[in-house]
């Protein structure tokens, strides 16, 4: 039988394993949790594994919060492969060897991916062209020309070194792609590489996340309490931006979308709006340091 779905807000800490897609798993803690909505915020490729952010509910309103934050890695390149997906997933274009490479070799390519650079996102991705995903170009044998775009690599540093595997943690701005990070390093260590495995290890605000793994939830299903137990209060999606805080007919107001005016409010580009509970009521925007624009209203 269909069991009933449920109104519930939250955010859950997803382990993705490898080997399903984010949507794949997504629709299965959304039927494990008997959600009626629910979505993830930054896609993992389907050999990637770790911290895929689950929203049920209202936090999915606030979902861009997440999508726009920098994010952490460790992925184990293989070096001397270099291929058409840029991951083990794809098909052997090149093979060169790798004899002479050293540590030291490695180290001094890496400070040229630093900072913020020009990255061409891979032919295998989900970005679109007149409508139609690049993958799906690809998968045809087809290869348009990509505008570099610009990305940010705050860390990018070797973890160990056993030829031909080099694993290494990245610290960057959303949009960056790890792949193609790795096959330019192939590149210009004149071997060619490719992505033998990836995990993203967290993403902001979720520094040091404790995550829950898919055989944990199976393990419960049935049990909602403590699933919903699992789950982190929406107001986690807003922390540390600037916030304001509101009440009375303010509330009301703000409620049904309509700008709110304070004494004094924090400028920036989204505030979080909160009620005298410290309930996160949705997002605003000011400019004039006094009139709070709503940006996102939770209606909770």
């Amino acid at each position: 039988m269909r069991s009933k779905k449920r109104q519930l807000d939250g955010v859950l800490l997803l382990d993705k394993p490898s080997g399903p897609s984010s949507n794949a798993a997504l629709q299965r803690v959304k039927w494990l949790y008997r959600a009626d909505k629910a979505g993830h915020t930054g896609s993992l490729d389907p050999l990637a594994s770790g911290l895929l952010p689950i929203c049920f509910g209202a936090a999915t309103k606030l979902s861009t919060h997440l999508l726009t934050g920098d994010k952490g890695y460790r992925t184990v390149a293989r070096l001397g492969i270099r291929t058409d997906t840029l991951d083990a997933q794809g098909r052997p274009l090149a093979e060169t060897s790798i004899d002479g490479i050293e540590r030291a070799q490695i180290e001094a390519a890496l400070p040229q991916f630093r900072g913020t650079i020009a990255q061409i996102p891979p032919m295998y991705s989900a970005l679109k062209r007149e409508g139609t995903a690049l993958y799906e170009l690809a998968r045809k044998g087809v290869e348009i020309d990509r505008e570099p775009r610009q990305v940010r690599v705050d860390r990018i540093e070797i973890i160990d070194w056993t030829a031909p595997f080099l694993v290494l943690d990245v610290d960057c701005s959303t949009g960056t792609y790890v792949r193609s990070l790795v096959d330019d390093l192939g590149q210009a260590l004149g071997c060619g590489a490719h992505v033998h495995a990836l995990r993203r290890t967290w993403a902001a605000p979720f520094r040091q996340p404790l995550m829950h793994s898919m055989p944990t939830l199976d393990a419960l299903i049935g049990n909602l309490p403590a699933l919903d137990a699992l789950l982190l209060p929406i107001e986690v999606m807003v922390a540390g931006r600037p916030s304001a805080t509101i009440g009375g007919d303010d509330l009301v107001r703000f409620s049904h979308g309509n700008p709110v005016t304070l004494d004094a409010a924090p400028i920036d580009d989204e505030v979080a709006i909160f009620d005298p509970n410290q309930r996160l009521l949705g997002t605003a925007r000011c400019r004039d340091g006094r009139t709070l624009k709503a940006v996102r209203v939770l209606n909770r």
